[in-house]
């Protein structure tokens, strides 16, 4: 037992203990740095160092020592200046691969941000970057100074042109966090817009926090993208928010609308009593799994001429769906699976919700943006293409009545 004991230890050391060829990299890093930050001034000045010629393009004047935090430690290191002439005008040479009031490599603050979007917290990421900093400060601000910064890029691509964006399906849909609002924990929508492209490549075209789902709501989100130049898709897929289905009326009229075959199932088992649900689910498959359109409708007549008398509102409900449900099945078949639901955004929302589970409620509606924008900026979240892509020529053309 103690020999096994011993043994687990030393492997642990070995795991968790000081890297041999980390330290030796480690203490050569402040010279590679130099060699490289001299040899990209040599190429700007067109000279080394007290070279004469006519070709050269400036003078060095001494150095700057700056303090530089890369993946094997902080370092401080001599930074050369330079002033560079060009065109007969002189300018301070600045450093593309030292960046102006750089403390921490770029690769460093991409590794601090990625184990945030991933759901570490603050104290974790110090505790569990501290080997490889090796001693390098990381107050508590640090992580929140590098989110901050994705305040600037949020904003930025909520605001860009959509003019260049050819989406022939788009995907909406609402998910739902845990927010602190005016000194209160509250639940709010993020609506979210998920669109296809010619190449199957799924893309979210944007995301805004709302304080509901109403119409209005859905309208002002809907009303943007055209707004932004987006041109109407071919087809929608929605769920059966009557306020989202308002809005898709009201700004992309004439579009075809597939409601998702899931959210339909979950109403119409809130109506059935828990001895039938097996039978409802079995004859509502028969329509939305039908080998074919016509097939479907037929599916769709039995099951409300059978459930009409047995359980009325299950046939009601099925009904107010009408021919919206069955909208899929005029596209190629081998683009049913992913148009008869909206589980494409459902896949999107399900990793927005685990990232969020690990903080439990987020303090401002901007910091809940800003996650969720960064998870899908830095790929954290990567999406698949469709199925069934190549035949995405094959949707048919947007049908929009003309203005009176």
């Amino acid at each position: 037992m103690s020999r096994q004991s011993n043994g687990s230890t030393s492997e642990m050391e070995g795991l968790l203990g000081p890297d041999p060829l980390t330290e030796a990299l480690r203490g050569r890093i402040r010279e590679m740095i130099v060699e490289l930050v001299e040899a990209e001034v040599t190429e700007v000045l067109a000279a080394t160092r007290y070279q004469r010629g006519t070709g050269r393009q400036g003078y060095r004047h001494g150095t700057v020592t700056r303090s530089l935090t890369t993946g094997f430690g902080r370092t401080r290191l001599p930074v050369p200046r330079a002033r560079v002439t060009r065109d007969g005008q002189t300018a301070e040479w600045r450093s593309t691969l030292l960046r102006r009031y750089e403390r921490r490599a770029a690769a460093v603050d991409g590794a601090l941000l990625g184990a945030y979007l991933s759901g570490a917290n603050q104290r974790r990421i110090r505790g569990a970057l501290a080997p490889l900093l090796r001693g390098a400060p990381l107050s508590k601000s640090a992580i929140s100074r590098i989110v901050g910064r994705l305040k600037a890029l949020f904003d930025a691509w909520r605001h860009r042109p959509l003019t260049s964006e050819v989406l022939p399906i788009v995907y909406l849909d609402g998910i739902v966090l845990r927010v602190r609002v005016a000194q209160k924990v509250v639940t709010v929508p993020v609506l979210v817009a998920l669109g296809v492209r010619a190449d199957g490549q799924k893309t979210v075209v944007d995301l805004e926090l709302l304080t509901s789902e109403s119409a209005a709501a859905w309208s002002g989100f809907v009303q943007g993208l055209g707004g932004r130049g987006l041109r109407p898709p071919r087809l929608v897929v929605l769920d059966g928010s009557p306020g989202l289905r308002a809005a898709v009326a009201a700004h992309w009229p004439g579009i075809a609308v597939q409601r998702c075959t899931v959210h339909k199932l979950r109403n119409l088992e809130r109506h059935v009593p828990r001895h039938a649900l097996e039978e409802v689910r079995t004859d509502y498959h028969r329509i939305v799994y039908a080998e074919s359109g016509e097939a479907a409708r037929q599916a769709s007549t039995a099951f409300v001429a059978k459930w009409t008398k047995r359980a009325p509102k299950v046939a009601a409900s099925l009904e107010e769906a009408g021919e919206e449900l069955l909208t899929f099945y005029r596209f190629p078949a081998a683009q049913w699976k992913v148009l008869r639901t909206t589980n494409a955004i459902e896949r999107l929302n399900e990793e927005f919700r685990r990232r969020v589970k690990t903080q439990g409620s987020l303090p401002t509606t901007q910091a809940a943006e800003l996650l969720l924008f960064g998870l899908v900026l830095s790929d954290q979240i990567r999406m698949r293409r469709i199925d069934g892509w190549q035949q995405l020529s094959q949707l048919p053309a947007v049908a929009i009545p003309m203005a009176a």
